[in-house]
């Protein structure tokens, strides 16, 4: 696994053998990214990444320079390595945050103008997220919402629902707080 582009471009991050986070290809990170570069400013936002994992899309986002970014990650492992990892890059503007997303969410305060949510593909719960970030309101005005998902989603008739990009068995599907 590797940051595509910024700041820390090139470089490694290496959790160990045991991990059983699943990240986000370099190929479909890569894709996203180039996506993201041509509807918004990065450097202005305020990102929640939900299901942090290794925390590669937080270190993504603030390699590019986003102003805040919240990672939430229930495993205590996890947590660990991305406390870990921000403290080893750098990476003041990540704050990470060790609980259950969806504790988290339902008690979150503050508003984002970026969420991106990758649970695990078999969570029975993956498809209520979309509801329940626009149910609590976390979005900004014209806040953006991508909820990472395996071929068995389909967002399509969801209110919010605006595309989805897939890059090999990767989805990322987009809503839009309107």
């Amino acid at each position: 696994m590797r940051i595509v582009s910024g700041t820390h471009k090139g470089r490694r991050i290496t959790p160990d053998k045991s991990f059983k986070a699943r990240p986000t290809t370099d190929f479909a990170k890569e894709n996203l990214f180039n996506v993201l570069n041509n509807i918004v400013e990065i450097e202005e936002l305020s990102v929640l990444d939900l299901f942090g994992g290794t925390g590669g899309i937080s270190y993504e986002f603030a390699s590019r320079g986003a102003e805040k970014v919240i990672c939430v990650e229930l495993n205590h492992r996890h947590f660990a390595f991305i406390q870990k990892t921000v403290q080893e890059l750098g990476l003041e503007q990540i704050l990470p945050i060790k609980s259950d997303v969806f504790r988290f969410v339902k008690s979150c305060r503050q508003k984002f103008d970026m969420i991106f949510a990758d649970p695990p593909f078999d969570l029975k719960t993956l498809n209520t997220i979309p509801d329940l970030i626009f149910e609590k309101e976390l979005l900004n005005e014209n806040g953006t919402l991508i909820v990472e998902h395996g071929s068995k989603n389909d967002f399509s008739s969801h209110p919010n629902f605006t595309e989805k990009r897939t890059y090999g068995s990767v989805n990322f599907s987009f809503f839009e707080y309107k």
